[in-house]
Formats: C-alpha cells, structure tokens, sequence
C-alpha cells in the first residue's frame, strides 16, 4: 500500500498559530486584572424609598433654586454635565444666583448606572460627591454599558477614580458593596416620578420643568425666575422704607 504524503507545515502558518495563541493568553490575562472584585450592583427591591434629599452645591438660600433629574449613564445628561455645567457653575452658582441640587434618577434601562449612582453617593462621606459626579460623567465612554456593551464590571473602573481622587478607597468600596445609600437614591429617584419626570436630565428651574439645554437657554429660564420674584414682591419688601421729616437721628 503506498504511503500517503506527508503534508508540510507552513513555518509562516505556525509561527502566526503562536503568535494568536500567545495573543489570546495575554488578553485573558488582562480581563481577569482589570475585572477583579464585584460585579454590577443589583438593587435590592426589599429596600424601602429614603426621603429624597438630593445633593446641593451653592447657596441653599439663593434667590433661584435649580434641581436637576439626571442619570450617569445617560448622554444627555453626560452632555450637560460637561459642556453646559461648568459655565452654569461658574456664572450662577459660585456668583450666589443659583443652588443647585442633583437627585438621582437612575434609569432602569442603563445597566451600570446604579453602580454609578452607589460611587457617587459614597463618595460623599468624605466629601467628594461632586467630584466623584465630576469624574463619572467625564469617564462616561469608559464604563457605560450604551458604549462597551462587554462591560459588566464598572466598579473596577469607579475604583480607579475613588483612588485618583484621594478617597479612602476601602472605606469607600464598602460602602458600595453593602449599597449603603441605595435608599436614599431610591428616594431621590422617587421625587422625580412625583414630579412626572420621564427623561434625564430634566431640570425644574423656578416654575419651569424642562430637559436638557445650553447654558444660554438655562440662564434665560434663570432670569425669568427672577423676574416672576420681583414680580411677586412687594415694594415695601424691596426698597428700605423712607425716613420721616423730623425724626430722631
């Protein structure tokens, strides 16, 4: 019986077989290093509503107070927060104009963004809930779910930012896992369905509920909150009453 011939092996084919295999090692490698620790948070539905509270900053006593509805993982609240937000901030709030309160209006369609939600919150036992707000939206395209469909554990990636912001990253990581403030943002997310919100962000400025818009439209809806205050106030309570001819000094 004649022997059937051998086939040669490609040296080109081999070394490309090595090379995709090595490849596959490392990228295994990497998943498990930067997917360490849990996973996304699941809301206990057992945990009642906590009364809304909201997260200010700004004068609690200015003359127009601004609240704004939002998600972390949606792009129009993404968009707010780092294309209109900082001028918002620094023409109205730090200027005594505006407070501004966010409440948490997490989206049951986003699958990371309680998660989201829990990093910020606990981030403001000490003190940085606006930083860490700062930095989840600014990293959006990093952990959102509507981005990186594979991404199934953002909380190695809010562990990062917990870190580059000088938080106590173990405390703060507890208070994540034990989801600490979940009814609190239950309770944040509750106001907005009391107030018919549907959509993030949405904003109630003065007597005005809207959703997302550019800082001039915000500033526009700002001083007609203030003038509907002028208007409803009487001259008595705005000009300092005139003093009597003759009267003691």
């Amino acid at each position: 019986m004649a022997k059937k011939p051998v086939k040669k092996v490609n040296n080109r084919q081999f070394a490309g077989a090595l090379v995709a295999v090595a490849l596959v090692g490392v990228a295994a490698l990497g998943y498990v290093l930067t997917h360490r620790g849990p996973t996304v948070i699941i809301v206990d539905p057992k945990i009642p509503a906590g009364a809304a509270e909201g997260h200010l900053m700004g004068n609690p006593n200015a003359p127009v107070q601004v609240l704004e509805f939002g998600d972390f993982e949606c792009p129009g609240c993404g968009t707010f927060a780092t294309l209109t937000e900082p001028d918002v901030r620094s023409r109205l709030i730090n200027t005594g104009v505006v407070g501004f309160r966010f409440y948490d209006f997490p989206l049951t369609q986003h699958k990371n963004t309680f998660t989201a939600h829990l990093a910020a919150a606990c981030a403001d036992d000490q003190q940085k809930f606006w930083e860490m707000h700062d930095r989840i939206y600014a990293g959006q395209d990093e952990w959102s779910d509507l981005v990186s469909p594979s991404m199934t554990n953002p909380l190695s990636i809010f562990r990062r930012y917990a870190k580059e912001l000088g938080l106590d990253v173990k405390s703060w990581e507890s208070c994540v896992t034990t989801q600490k403030y979940t009814a609190k943002i239950m309770g944040n997310q509750a106001e907005g369905v009391r107030r018919n919100v549907q959509t993030t962000p949405t904003l109630i400025i003065g007597n005005k509920q809207v959703n997302g818009v550019t800082y001039d439209q915000f500033k526009q809806l700002v001083d007609d909150a203030l003038a509907d205050i002028k208007k409803s106030t009487p001259d008595s309570a705005r000009k300092p009453a005139a003093g009597k001819k003759g009267a003691a000094k």
